[in-house]
């Protein structure tokens, strides 16, 4: 396989989100399909506050999750014109897989609310958030979205939203929370780039199990798990390819494996040696 052949396997499913993209009509505002805004949350004990994005979709709309699939664009989310916020952490829901055109992504439809957990620079002040967001929303054709959304927020413990509980419900399992074993992974090369082979012992939780490989590393991408599973465990085998060709290096302690299925989600952090 040559450096051209190579490059070309990792671009195929950004070039037909872009010919997705492209299809859209240009007459159609961003704002007939997904209104966005800041719920404010409440203060946790350590002194964080539980704030969410909100993403209202229009029927029949849909967008992506963190790692969007065969061909979806992962959303870019931008905190940087906030004011006394240390850092801002989306603690997902978890998603569900659809087919769009013949392949898989994974997602979200309907009234999505993404819980964020804030933390602030300076403890008992008020907040004042600003929040950049660029995404891909999808129907028939796929439409991208430029958005952003602003909320101050008065220093104070707030009241719990039950919108935000709801979400924060949906969340994937931990590995200790689903009963999950042994996970070790091994590697070895092909041309142009590596593949990962991970055995996870996780009971299973439910149908058209796929088990979702993160690297960690933003110049690294991932083709999608082949999955199948073994009694009591999965077996995922995914090629990585840099996105220059250059060579992969994986930090073993650094990969997240998502197990997605119609049922519960389980996230799963590093693999030890096979």
């Amino acid at each position: 396989m040559t450096r051209g052949m190579i490059l070309s396997r990792i671009t195929l499913p950004l070039l037909l989100a872009a010919l997705l993209l492209a299809a859209a009509p240009p007459s159609r505002a961003s704002q007939d399909m997904v209104a966005v805004s800041l719920l404010p949350g409440w203060q946790a004990e350590d002194g964080t506050r539980m704030a969410a994005l909100r993403l209202e979709l229009e029927p029949g709309w849909k967008t992506y999750w963190r790692s969007p699939g065969d061909a979806g664009i992962p959303p870019s989310i931008d905190w940087g014109g906030s004011r006394n916020l240390e850092s801002a952490e989306i603690i997902w829901p978890a998603p569900e897989q659809t087919l769009t055109n013949g392949l898989r992504t994974i997602g979200y439809g309907g009234d999505v609310v993404l819980p964020v957990r804030l933390a602030p620079a300076r403890d008992g002040a008020p907040m004042s958030l600003a929040v950049e967001l660029s995404i891909g929303v999808c129907r028939d054709v796929c439409v991208p979205v430029e958005t952003r959304a602003r909320l101050d927020i008065p220093a104070g413990a707030g009241t719990r939203d039950p919108r935000i509980a709801a979400a924060l419900a949906m969340r994937p399992y931990t590995a200790a929370e689903a009963g999950v074993g042994r996970v070790t992974c091994r590697v070895a090369p092909v041309e142009g780039g590596m593949a990962l082979m991970a055995e996870i012992e996780v009971p299973r939780r439910g149908a058209r199990e796929l088990v979702v490989v993160e690297t960690g590393n933003p110049e690294l991408w991932v083709a999608q798990a082949d999955t199948k599973r073994d009694g009591n465990t999965l077996r995922a085998r995914a090629e990585v390819y840099h996105m220059e060709g250059g060579g992969v290096v994986l930090d073993r302690g650094a990969l997240r494996f998502t197990v997605l299925s119609s049922g519960e989600a389980v996230d799963i952090h590093g693999c030890t040696g096979g």
